[in-house]
């Protein structure tokens, strides 16, 4: 790590020097109020806190991986990007569209990417920029769109799963009504949340473990099933709890640690389908060598 920065630093040239430092002045300066405000959402908001953990992840990555030996910049194609970026936020202040703001910030960085180092360094860094863009929170129209068919879904297997369990169950559309109690499974226990953050997790270990595309992307389009699935047991299981334990269960303290406890489960769950990727890729490769 150490050795790398020095690296870095050697093959930076005083005019590069100063070059970097403005540019990184009106970075800041265009860019502060969107970070700001977006480092705010993280902290604040329950369905944008993976950027808490995502965001140093994409940083450190970046910076373990270095630069590509022989880069050549692209200023005119980093230009372009840049000038394309600063409109796109200037034009999203207006509209006081705050995901677009934070889109413009990120597609200034790889502007100032390929200005600096060149499109090889963005295709090195393509892991790196997309977690970035993965801490962005989605616009509250689109997580809405979203939410609702994931309410419905978890509201359908729930109350399917309590009837197998012989519990006298009626359902009306997220409203799940059990004899003395009513659930509703709002747009917090969606599910939205695990399936952004199991996305998230899902797309780094694939990277990270996986060697193959094919292994990377089935990973992570299994995430989908197993953050649905697990969404669905925890409102069957709050159901059950409910019903035959205590009321408690479905609200305050004992509802969020369910909740955390079973994304535990859609973690270990998302670990085994790894296991297995990287089990039938190591197969697969050695079959490759010996053809």
């Amino acid at each position: 790590m150490r050795a790398l920065g020095v690296q870095i630093l050697s093959r930076v040239q005083p005019r590069q020097l100063v070059a970097g430092t403005l540019t990184a002045s009106v970075f800041a300066l265009l860019f502060f109020l969107p970070f700001v405000s977006l480092v705010r959402d993280w902290w604040k908001l329950p369905e944008a806190g993976h950027g808490l953990l995502l965001a140093p992840v994409a940083v450190w990555l970046a910076w373990r991986s270095g630069i590509v030996a022989y880069t050549k910049p692209n200023v005119i194609l980093g230009a372009a990007i840049l000038v394309a970026a600063v409109m796109l936020r200037l034009v999203a202040a207006l509209a006081v569209e705050l995901f677009t703001m934070r889109i413009s910030m990120i597609g200034a960085l790889v502007g100032l990417t390929v200005y600096f180092y060149g499109v090889r360094q963005v295709a090195h860094w393509w892991l790196p920029f997309l977690l970035v863009f993965l801490c962005v929170p989605l616009p509250e129209l689109v997580t809405q769109a979203l939410a609702l068919p994931l309410q419905f879904k978890a509201s359908q297997m729930g109350a399917g799963l309590l009837a197998m369990r012989h519990v006298p169950v009626q359902l009306s559309g997220n409203i799940i009504r059990i004899p003395g109690h009513e659930l509703f499974v709002t747009e917090a226990c969606s599910g939205l949340r695990s399936l952004t953050a199991l996305l998230s997790t899902g797309i780094l270990v694939g990277a990270m473990l996986l060697r193959t595309t094919v292994a990377r992307v089935l990973l992570v389009l299994l995430a989908i099933p197993v953050a649905i699935v697990v969404n669905g047991v925890r409102v069957f299981l709050t159901g059950f709890l409910v019903y035959f334990v205590s009321p408690s269960f479905g609200t305050g303290f004992m509802h969020i640690t369910e909740g955390w406890l079973l994304f535990l489960v859609s973690l270990l769950g998302l670990a085994v389908l790894a296991s297995v990727g990287i089990v039938i890729e190591r197969h697969y490769l050695r079959r490759q060598q010996h053809a």
